[in-house]
């Protein structure tokens, strides 16, 4: 009888603990059409690429909608977020009560802002997992379950992001044919390098203009990490280190801003930099159209099969050279393998929920997630249609034809503003397979090899234990929310003029205008975080291996 009793209590105990596994046994056989029509809203991307369909009606979203939707009764309506301006639209969109079903980004303090105000719903994690098991799944092995809460609350679930501390995607391409010009058969390894050859490609007058491109900063992420501290000091990281707030005040930041204001002064940027690009985003587009008219040393972006402005800088540049340039060579202290710099988060898209989406609605929105996370429906959202937008290699994976312009053309980087809903990134095979996927065809240069390098010169830094992210906060920073707009101008305008002062005026004003800084709300900013980290609720810096 004692050991019928405790068999009883163990299986109890077993299923008690274990609910996440009863909900994982139903998924999507246990789906059923809604009896009444659903209607969900997902945001995607603007990127108002010319030559592409509109991003909220195309045949992509009408895939969706014929292969998901129609089968479970849910109408999918895309909503497009310009890319270059996404909390204005979605607070039009959350002023008006149009919130989107789904909310999404890749930023933390957004989201959480969200969150904080009002604008997303709890949810109820296990209810998550029984209706899209292998996208909870996917969060569980990636250990994301850490980053789901707020102020004690569930607000969100969260998308991968494949080989998140390297940012191999992103690669910055440089004139070696200009470094050719100059005396160099490299791309300089070092900021002394870096220098001497940008002043001699200014010597050698082979551009009528400057020949770097610097914009206003439309985003409050400073690009420091370079003149950080390693280690860096973790409470200084807690308080500083945000794509949420610029950290004029922060040391690391005075060093960039001396180091742009010497450049500006060797005659490396337009003198009307400040003028000539707006803070709107156009600054980027202006950045990359100087490129492409072989005015300027470098560009860099996100690599897909299909790169236009690759292509478009071929066109305009017939027999011109480029190279790959590592993102960290040319910062202190200077030299690849002892560069510091910033991992993405450990995950892709932070997603919440409506506040004002009903029972249905969440889980039709869930039932999108899941879906579009099965392998199968991945790979033809990821590749399009075989024999017209891909074709199958030797090896068996997929070779997307970037030039195709058909109307099964795939939208920007393959899809990536619609599947970014379950990963950050498209995974093919291997790492070298997934480069492979990304490196752009059709031009006169084949970058494979060094795109597949930069990949491991990065993962060398990150082995170091010298590449990690912003912390993630557990509670809310209201003074965050209260601040961060006005801060983010204040920078703007403190950049411009710290960039183009005479240099020996740079240690006063810099002085000056990052008091002004911390009094216009940056030290309530500070004081909040370095509160939250003393208490526990932030994520702390990745141990560092042995050096």
């Amino acid at each position: 009888m004692k050991r019928i009793v405790s068999l009883l209590l163990a299986l109890v105990l077993v299923l008690s603990l274990a609910p996440m596994a009863m909900a994982e046994a139903t998924g999507m056989a246990a789906w059923t059409p809604f009896e009444e029509t659903v209607r969900i809203t997902v945001p995607v991307y603007d990127r108002s690429k010319v030559g592409y369909p509109a991003v909220d009606d195309n045949y992509w979203t009408q895939y969706i909608q014929k292969e998901f939707g129609d089968k479970w009764n849910i109408d999918v309506d895309y909503v497009a977020i310009p890319r270059g301006d996404v909390m204005t639209k979605y607070n039009l969109l959350i002023t008006g009560k149009q919130t989107p079903t789904i909310m999404m980004e890749y930023d933390y303090p957004k989201v959480a802002q969200w969150a904080n105000d009002g604008a997303m719903q709890v949810i109820d994690l296990e209810k998550f997992a029984a209706v899209a098991p292998t996208y909870y799944g996917k969060m569980v092995e990636n250990n994301q379950l850490g980053y789901t809460d707020i102020n004690g609350e569930t607000y969100f679930v969260l998308s991968e992001r494949p080989y998140y501390n390297t940012t191999y995607t992103y690669i910055t391409f440089v004139r070696m044919d200009w470094l050719r010009a100059v005396g160099y058969d490299h791309v300089p390894a070092s900021y002394e390098e870096h220098k001497d050859a940008i002043n001699k490609i200014i010597a050698a007058g082979l551009t009528d203009q400057a020949p770097l491109g610097l914009g206003i900063p439309t985003a409050a992420y400073v690009q420091n990490f370079g003149y950080r501290d390693i280690p860096v000091n973790e409470a200084e990281w807690v308080m500083h280190s945000s794509l949420g707030t610029p950290s004029l005040s922060w040391e690391p930041t005075r060093k960039l801003l001396k180091r742009l204001n010497d450049e500006y002064h060797m005659g490396w940027y337009s003198s009307e930099f400040d003028l000539e690009m707006s803070t709107s985003g156009a600054a980027v587009d202006q950045l990359q159209t100087d490129f492409i008219n072989g005015k300027t040393y470098q560009y860099g972006g996100y690599m897909a099969a299909n790169v236009d402005w690759l292509k478009a800088f071929y066109a305009n540049n017939p027999g011109a050279e480029l190279a790959v340039a590592s993102n960290y060579a040319g910062v202190e202290p200077g030299v690849v393998p002892d560069a510091q710099m910033r991992a993405d988060n450990p995950f892709g898209m932070i997603v919440g929920f409506s506040s004002f989406a009903t029972e249905d609605q969440l889980k039709a929105a869930w039932m999108l997630m899941e879906w579009m996370i099965q392998p199968e429906n991945l790979f033809v959202l990821e590749n399009g249609v075989e024999n017209v937008t891909y074709v199958l290699g030797e090896d068996g994976l997929p070779v997307v034809d970037g030039a195709y312009m058909g109307t099964e053309m795939l939208n920007h980087n393959m899809n990536i503003d619609m599947t970014c809903l379950v990963h950050a990134s498209k995974v093919v095979g291997t790492i070298e397979d997934s480069i492979k996927a990304i490196t752009p065809q059709g031009l006169p240069q084949d970058f494979y090899q060094a795109i597949l390098d930069n990949y491991y010169a990065l993962k060398a830094i990150a082995d170091k234990g010298n590449a990690y992210s912003d912390p993630i906060f557990a509670v809310a920073i209201e003074s965050e929310s209260e601040y961060s707009a006005t801060l983010l101008a204040l920078y703007q305008e403190a950049y411009a003029k710290l960039v183009k002062c005479d240099p020996a005026e740079f240690d006063a004003l810099y002085a000056q205008l990052s008091q002004e800084f911390l009094d216009a709300g940056y030290q309530e900013i500070i004081d909040e975080r370095l509160e939250a980290y003393e208490a526990g609720s932030t994520t702390k810096l990745p141990a560092r291996p042995a050096q």
